[in-house]
């Protein structure tokens, strides 16, 4: 009860909404209460939501949706991953089928927005089709991808990774949440199995296209003060661990003259990275996020500096282009100040453009409503990041207030998520047709 009481979801979304935009079988107060009756499943006092992928909460919120699927007329199934798929056969059975989606789990602490958004719009596009008789030529399906936020394990993406077999079994023996429970004995406790798991590897044959709807995660549509834009591209990271080696001394007796400090030269690095970026590729980003300094002492010269870089963008030749030169930089800095320089690369991760044809299709979309195209890179990894390893994908982004997100404050206006809706089954149903 008292969460129903500090939970104003529902009434804020419908607060400034324009019942102009419920039509053509898509109900903007349907995906408001649904929005909000997910806020009530892992609802923290702040107003977030807490659900850890293969938790109880999130298996509660499937559920939940699960329910809605089958009063869509959808044929439900889930995986041994814990992904589930709602299934609409089309007028040609032996189609492939075109699906959309996202997830339901959550960061600690999160926004409400952030997966289910994707997951509701997909489903309404099906609830749209059982209002107004509408049959598609191809088989639809709405899926749900387990533990995209990887709050559980510290490495997301599960569920989609499990469906394309990008898992291997050694990272699978190795996994452990946040309690030391080892992926085995957490499948165990969800309903599943390890075996059921990787047998959740699926045909990717049978789809012909993944389509996902996301909150934008920053400010480029607010800026353009449009309510829905088209991803151009899915980042795929690269981290570098850099392990800067010097030579310790006492901070008040060293002269600065011939001091070997590694943070100092670490820092001449930080201080470069900005700027490298924008001299590749305008989509490109680098950043340092973490420091770990020894012996940290504050009257001590460092000896050692261990420093690691997350550079990314959506075309692997910029990415790599990046790559290098951020290497070449640190390279010359540890050369030029006499420090011992390490480089390792402990994470590379192929970018997923999206093809030109679906981003053109998306705009058609777009513009049908009236809404100028706004071309976003998407610098977050998603499930369609996942599955576009394999097959097409496309990415809508809704427009998400300040470009808040993993906070109890992310917001996106129930305007804005129903036109993304409209724009997504107006892209959908002409894919149907092609």
């Amino acid at each position: 009860m008292a969460a129903e009481q500090n939970n104003p979801v529902y009434a804020d979304l419908l607060n400034a909404y324009d019942e102009k935009l419920t039509h053509s079988g898509i109900n903007g107060e349907r995906v408001a209460r649904r929005l909000y009756e997910l806020s009530r499943i892992g609802y923290t006092e702040p107003g977030g939501v807490r659900r850890p992928g293969l938790s109880a909460e999130e298996k509660q919120a499937k559920a939940l949706v699960k329910q809605w699927m089958e009063e869509a007329g959808l044929a439900v199934s889930e995986d041994g991953a814990g992904n589930v798929f709602g299934r609409l056969e089309g007028k040609k059975g032996s189609a492939k089928a075109i699906a959309s989606g996202s997830h339901v789990d959550s960061v600690p602490n999160g926004g409400n927005f952030d997966g289910p958004l994707g997951v509701l719009s997909a489903l309404e596009v099906a609830e749209s089709w059982k209002e107004t008789g509408y049959v598609p030529e191809k088989p639809y399906e709405v899926i749900i991808f387990t533990d995209e936020e990887g709050s559980r394990f510290n490495s997301g993406l599960t569920g989609s990774r499990a469906v394309t077999g990008d898992i291997p079994e050694a990272e699978m023996a190795q996994l452990r949440d946040y309690d030391g429970k080892m992926l085995e004995q957490v499948l165990l406790e969800y309903g599943s199995t390890l075996s059921g798991f990787k047998s959740a590897v699926r045909d990717l044959d049978e789809l012909e296209l993944f389509v996902e709807v996301h909150i934008e995660q920053g400010k480029r549509l607010e800026a353009a003060q449009q309510p829905v834009g088209i991803v151009s591209g899915i980042a795929g990271p690269a981290w570098l661990e850099m392990e800067w080696t010097g030579q310790a001394g006492h901070a008040g007796n060293t002269p600065m003259t011939g001091r070997k400090d590694p943070l100092a030269a670490a820092a001449a690095l930080i201080q470069r990275i900005p700027d490298i970026p924008g001299e590749v590729s305008d989509t490109a980003v680098a950043t340092v996020g973490k420091l770990e300094v020894a012996p940290n002492g504050i009257n001590v010269i460092p000896e050692k500096v261990i420093m690691h870089a997350d550079i990314r963008d959506i075309q692997e030749e910029t990415r790599d282009r990046l790559l290098e030169r951020i290497i070449a930089e640190a390279e010359e800095v540890a050369a030029g100040r006499g420090i011992r320089l390490d480089i390792k690369q402990n994470t590379r991760i192929m970018p997923v453009p999206i093809g030109g044809e679906l981003q053109a299709s998306l705009a058609r979309s777009l513009e049908s409503f009236g809404i100028e195209p706004t071309y976003i890179p998407s610098g977050a990894g998603h499930d369609a990041m996942i599955l576009g390893r394999h097959l097409p994908v496309a990415m809508l982004f809704v427009r998400s207030r300040d470009g808040i997100s993993h906070n109890p404050k992310e917001w996106s206006s129930l305007n804005d998520c129903v036109l993304g809706i409209h724009v997504l089954k107006d892209f959908i149903e002409k894919r149907m047709d092609s």
